[in-house]
């Protein structure tokens, strides 16, 4: 198990109700309930690791009138909202209607993930460095513009897709097959109403994140997700099959010069428009030859960057959620181990694009007496018995921390292989461009 460090206690305990069912959530949960700080922990639906941690009640995460009527009847002091959805639908401004404090923000705000183009559109206004783009709402025009532009280009859904909605296109038949698929046949529903075509940026790519308060912002850290389903990065891509951090090719003094470069100005841009953002702001980041460029923003923690980060995390992340939201961050200090760590995703056979369900997975406390590792769940059910079942295409994430990345994988491999899941399957090569 990872060691936490424990704070000193603030003047009054806190009732929290963290919503999601991944393994970002678990992280989120387990990371809040090592404070002492916190009176009570829910979480909304949850799943069987979460359930260790926090009580899970059975409530959707798009079910906002029974999400506002729990938090109201239980005395809620604070909402955790972990995926994108419900803050692009607006849970945030729900919550404080109903006079409750939400660590994200306003549907207006959470645009910077809801909207391709107005991610586009404040980067340009604020001067952050991002790949040149043009946004088209019809597709014949779309399809000329690739035509003339040639490949690789990238073709982006301007809406919430789930994290599906972008094509790095070699060739422009590609693209020509991605804008058929977004705006002809709407296979991302309304999300593709309008596509975003931009230039291919070429370099690595990281993910830096913030805990913003409106006009401020610390540093979370940075991570390096792997999104292809196969070793050596083949085959489609995912929700992420790993990562690990600290990233040898982004140090200390380049994340900070991102930081002041594409957070900051974004910040005060949205401040300017009327729509301060206050949560955790993830900036999708390429690694170019000209410096670090945006690829995109997203309005809360990375899966399974999150794991990551809260694994190396020394301070109470329940303390500066609130000073998050209080508007305090000038006045806070985030500490960090120095360890590395890293993440492998088990995900069920078939996955992406038919992950099964149903199979029985053991071993999982085998796995988590590996030392430094902690289990977190994502797609999993339990049954009346206890047993863990598969129930989604990520399924478990194994995080380890050590002195070093090498030490710090071997762990998470061994855990990983102490797991009884003939079923799933994990790439064995997380961190490979730090490793080789």
């Amino acid at each position: 198990m990872l060691q936490r460090a424990r704070t000193e206690p603030g003047v009054s305990a806190m009732r929290v109700l963290t919503i999601g069912s991944g393994g970002r959530e678990h992280a989120l949960c387990w990371a809040i309930a090592a404070s002492p700080m916190l009176e009570k922990l829910w979480c909304a639906p949850g799943n069987p690791g979460i359930a260790a941690v926090a009580e899970c009640v059975p409530i959707g995460v798009m079910d906002f009138p029974a999400l506002v009527a729990f938090a109201v009847e239980n005395k809620v002091d604070l909402v955790v909202p972990g995926p994108e959805a419900p803050l692009v639908a607006g849970i945030t401004d729900a919550m404080t209607a109903a006079g409750i404090t939400c660590c994200g923000p306003t549907m207006a705000a959470a645009q910077l993930e809801g909207s391709k183009t107005f991610t586009k559109e404040i980067a340009d206004a604020a001067g952050i460095p991002t790949a040149k783009w043009e946004r088209f709402e019809d597709a014949a025009a779309a399809r000329e513009f690739v035509r003339r532009r040639g490949a690789p280009i990238v073709v982006k859904a301007d809406g919430l897709a789930a994290g599906k909605g972008v094509t790095v296109a070699a060739t422009e038949e590609e693209a020509l097959a991605a804008i058929d698929a977004i705006m002809d046949r709407r296979v991302f529903g309304e999300a593709g109403a309008a596509v975003v075509i931009e230039e291919c940026l070429v370099g690595e790519e990281v993910s830096l994140f913030a805990l913003c308060d409106g006009t401020s912002a610390i540093l979370l850290g940075s991570a390096q997700d792997h999104k292809r389903v196969g070793d050596g990065d083949t085959g489609p891509n995912t929700g992420g099959m790993g990562a690990y951090a600290p990233v040898p090719s982004f140090p200390p003094e380049a994340e900070r010069d991102a930081f002041d470069r594409i957070v900051r100005p974004a910040l005060a841009e949205m401040a300017r428009r009327g729509m301060p953002f206050r949560g955790v702001l993830f900036a999708g980041l390429m690694l170019t030859a000209d410096g670090p460029k945006l690829i995109e923003y997203n309005v809360r923690f990375g899966d399974p960057e999150c794991q990551i980060l809260l694994s190396r995390l020394r301070s109470d992340l329940l303390i500066a959620l609130q000073a998050a939201c209080d508007g305090e961050l000038d006045y806070f200090d985030l500490r960090f181990h120095d360890e590395a760590a890293v993440a492998v995703v088990m995900a069920a056979r078939g996955y992406p694009e038919a992950p099964e369900s149903g199979s029985a997975i053991r071993g999982l406390d085998r796995a988590s007496e590996v030392p430094e590792t902690q289990v977190f769940h994502a797609g999993t059910v339990a049954d009346a018995d206890g047993t863990v079942r598969a129930a989604g295409g990520r399924v478990l994430t194994v995080c380890a921390t050590g002195a070093d990345l090498q030490a710090a994988r071997d762990r998470a491999y061994a855990a990983v292989d102490a797991i009884d899941w003939p079923e799933g399957f994990c790439r064995r090569d997380i961190g490979w461009r730090a490793l080789g």
